[in-house]
Order: C-alpha cells, then structure tokens, then sequence
C-alpha cells in the first residue's frame, strides 16, 4: 500500500516503532471522540509520557495497524497475544469524517491476518454490549458471541 501522503483516501498500514507519535495521536482521538466504545479512559493514557507510548511497541508479539490520510492517523486496531495464548482484536476505532470507506474492515482484516501469520486459528475481541454498531460491523465481518464478561460480549471469528 502506498504512504497515503495525498490526503486523499486514507491508507491502512501496518505500525513501526516510528510511529508512536501517530498512535498516540490516534488513540487519544479515539478516546476522546468515542469514549463510551472503550473500557480504557483518556485519563489513562494522558498521563503517561512518550515512554509510555514507546512502551505501547516494545513486545514483538503485538501488532498495530493506523489507517492515515495525509499525515493525520483516522483509525487504529491492534492485535495482542492474551494470557491464554490466543490472540485479541483490541483498540478498533474510525475517525467520525473517515466511517462509511470500509477502513474499519480493513484494519480489522489486517488484524487478521497478523494473528493468522502467527498460527492461530481463531481471534478474540470484547466489545461493549452497548456499542450496537461495534456489534453488528463484528457480526457483518463473521464474529459470533461465545459469551459474556461484564458489560462486554466475548466474540470469536475462525480464521
């Protein structure tokens, strides 16, 4: 894919070290603009310095995905290993201007594919029970409910 430096249709793209100012930038946008989508509060994450967003890329075992246009970051996900070994979905988030393109398919399909490259056969995502859209976009891209915790569903797609 290219650099999306145009502005004009946002690009997906994997993240690099580099990019911690980008992910930051994103995360807290999404945080800001959405915060009823996430358990993770803005508070959370202002605090903490830029070692703390290049913390967010020291694991080799996670994976980010920025959707940018220009050299603004309109959406994010990333892929985390759990506890248990398998991998999550975590952080989808779509700018407001940039919903309706497909991009939050496309950062999850990168999500996807990451989790497959590291042999797992099925991905993990909570979502909030509330957030009906997150829902129904998972459900459209073939994630089903496998349970609750909380106020979240658990939902699994084979991969």
């Amino acid at each position: 894919m290219a650099d999306g430096d145009d502005g004009g249709r946002p690009v997906v793209r994997p993240v690099t070290p580099a990019d911690w100012a980008l992910w930051r930038e994103a995360r807290i946008a999404s945080l800001t603009a959405s915060p009823e989508a996430f358990k993770a509060r803005l508070a959370d994450w202002e605090r903490g310095g830029e070692e703390q967003w290049r913390a967010r890329f020291d694991d080799p075992a996670t994976y980010g995905v920025l959707a940018v246009r220009g050299a603004r970051p309109v959406g994010l996900a990333a892929g985390l290993p759990a506890a248990d070994g398998l991998p999550e979905l975590r952080s989808v988030w779509v700018a407001p201007e940039a919903r309706g393109q497909g991009l939050a398919g496309g950062l999850i399909g990168a999500v996807e594919s990451w989790a497959r490259g590291t042999g797992a056969r099925t991905l993990r995502l909570s979502v909030l029970t509330a957030n009906a859209r997150a829902v129904a976009l998972y459900e459209r891209l073939g994630y089903a409910t496998d349970g609750r915790a909380g106020q979240e569903l658990i939902m699994t797609k084979r991969l």
